[in-house]
């Protein structure tokens, strides 16, 4: 989202500024884009949920409402030529990375329009000229591409760094640890960031993982470990500036958790029966997008006019990109095989 480190804001009326992080050092204009990509992601994925309903998309998705801040927030130091790999739950990430929301609709809708003309589907996307080497299917698969990534950066000793986004299920997944051990042995630049919504499919992190939080560790394998509030943006953005300022110095990978939850089910076959009703209500209450709306108004950069229309923007945008999928043409049959493999 931001194509250089973020510079302090002055602090106003001579006043010491105990803004939050992100108000501090970034302009208002960003914090105000931040927002619409939030609402840009929150709506795209109801749009998808409801065109789902609807029997425009088949298959199955994975949503990622409620965790808009995570991947908003970690993006936003990171510049077009730095890269990320994603998840199967990645649709937010492509968006906070700067997606067309009507190209990634058409990839829904198994469109020849989409990023990868409708081969891949919800859960593998990739936009490459914005740095997005794709979203994975497989639990912690992106994990050692977003190393093999920083190699090549580091060896092409280009100033770019490699975020790669994965869930806490990935967390006890062996690539998990041998990516992180090798990362930190050759100090690649890579962000690792994991995105604990506390649940692996249907089975909690108390029940499945070892460690209170996640980004303990990180101290086996000799880097820093952060654990945020991944519903607060400012949190995760300063969490994010700090360690991907440390990759650009060559000092190598850091491990932020951001603490978050999906207000869906983990896909559409979902029935939610191992969440109460009263966890789901307690998180929602703490809605990332809630929350960034009332400090952007605490902090004067927008008024509930000014919401408005970003919202109303952002309700374009997702009815234009709909109806740009439903009219895009759709693959010639005998290309089925077309751009599924190289050579």
């Amino acid at each position: 989202m931001s194509d250089a480190a973020p510079s302090a804001a002055p602090a106003r009326d001579g006043m010491a500024d105990n803004r939050p992080f992100a108000f501090r050092a970034y302009p208002e204009a960003v914090l105000v884009e931040a927002l619409r990509k939030m609402y840009l992601i929150r709506r795209f994925e109801e749009g998808a949920e409801e065109s789902y309903m609807r029997g425009l998309i088949h298959g199955t998705m994975h949503l990622s409402i409620g965790q808009e801040a995570s991947a908003v927030g970690m993006c936003l130091p990171l510049s077009d030529t730095d890269q990320i790999t994603s998840t199967h739950r990645g649709h937010g990430h492509c968006i906070a990375k700067g997606a067309e929301v009507g190209r990634m609709f058409a990839e829904f809708f198994g469109k020849e329009t989409g990023y990868c003309r409708g081969r891949g589907g919800s859960m593998h996307i990739a936009d490459v000229r914005k740095g997005n080497l794709g979203a994975n299917g497989i639990v912690a698969g992106g994990i050692p591409i977003a190393v093999g990534a920083a190699l090549s950066l580091k060896m092409q000793r280009r100033p770019d760094v490699v975020m790669s986004f994965f869930g806490d299920g990935a967390n006890n997944e062996g690539a998990f640890h041998e990516a992180l051990n090798m990362a930190a042995i050759w100090k690649l630049p890579v962000v690792f960031v994991c995105e604990n919504n506390q649940y692996g499919m249907s089975v909690s992190t108390e029940r499945s993982t070892a460690v209170r939080n996640i980004a303990e560790r990180a101290a086996a394998y000799a880097m820093p470990g952060v654990t945020v509030d991944g519903n607060d943006l400012s949190a995760v953005a300063e969490a994010a500036v700090t360690a991907v300022q440390r990759a650009r110095r060559g000092e190598g990978p850091s491990l932020v958790e951001c603490k978050t939850y999906r207000h869906r089910g983990h896909s559409k076959s979902d029935r939610n029966r191992y969440r109460t009703k009263e966890e789901i209500e307690d998180w929602i209450s703490r809605d990332p997008i809630v929350r960034f709306e009332v400090q952007l108004q605490e902090y004067g950069v927008i008024d509930e006019a000014g919401l408005a229309r970003l919202r109303d923007e952002v309700e374009r945008s997702i009815a234009e990109g709909i109806a740009f999928a439903k009219d895009s043409p759709s693959p010639r049959p005998e290309e089925a095989t077309r751009f599924v493999y190289t050579d």
